[in-house]
């Protein structure tokens, strides 16, 4: 099967720089809006069978769009949303970031017991997000948009597609809309076939003067 793994549309906490990981969590921002009225146009080409978003109302508010041009009613899945901030929750500060990002990162690299201060070690985020995984290729679609979260998508897919570079993605940013796709199955294992890190619907769309830190590259 194949998951088009899209980030969430821009929200205030992008802008602002904050770390906000809590449920519901927040709504999009006006241009948030515009990248995903985008998404539809971008994707038009693709085979979508399903849409599959996580419990946090960026997620679903980003997919409805899409679902709309569909004619989809978008499935919400436990275990999508992002890695939780824990102590660093709602902070702003760049020390915090980097601290956030860090711990997301070594996880990926296989350092599952570290925890996030206040928060999960590596292996309760990627059990959390390998059984969603799970949960949406038991459906037996052959193409799914998964709409979920910048660390969460940059964390998973470092730690579980085959070839991918951890340190590659450590210093890439993936930008709101941004889209990683993959092929496989959580049987046989996951292949990277493309990672578009600038919104699908154009750079137009791009908000870089943002300190955005779940998307942000690390760097000191």
């Amino acid at each position: 099967m194949r998951l088009l793994l899209l980030r969430h549309g821009q929200t205030p906490a992008n802008v602002e720089g904050l770390l906000d990981t809590a449920h519901p969590g927040p709504g999009l921002t006006t241009l948030g809006d515009r990248q995903a009225a985008a998404v539809p146009e971008a994707l038009r080409d693709r085979q979508v069978d399903a849409i599959a978003v996580s419990p946090l109302v960026r997620t679903a508010r980003t997919a409805a769009p899409l679902a709309r041009a569909r004619g989809i009613e978008p499935l919400m899945v436990d275990g999508l949303q992002e890695v939780e901030a824990g102590e660093l929750e709602m902070a702003g500060d760049h020390e915090s970031h980097l601290r956030y990002l860090g711990t997301v990162f070594a996880w990926a690299r296989g350092e599952v017991g570290r925890v996030m201060p206040g928060g999960p070690d590596g292996r309760a985020f990627l059990g959390r997000y390998d059984g969603a995984v799970a949960a949406i290729a038991a459906r037996g679609w052959d193409s799914v948009v998964v709409v979920s979260h910048g660390a969460a998508i940059r964390a998973w897919v470092s730690a579980r597609v085959a070839g991918v570079d951890v340190d590659h993605v450590e210093r890439t940013a993936l930008a709101n809309t941004g889209l990683v796709e993959i092929d496989g199955d959580p049987v046989g294992g996951w292949r990277l076939v493309a990672w578009s890190a600038g919104p699908v619907g154009g750079l137009e769309l791009d908000a870089p003067a943002a300190d955005d830190p779940t998307g942000e590259p690390v760097e000191d």
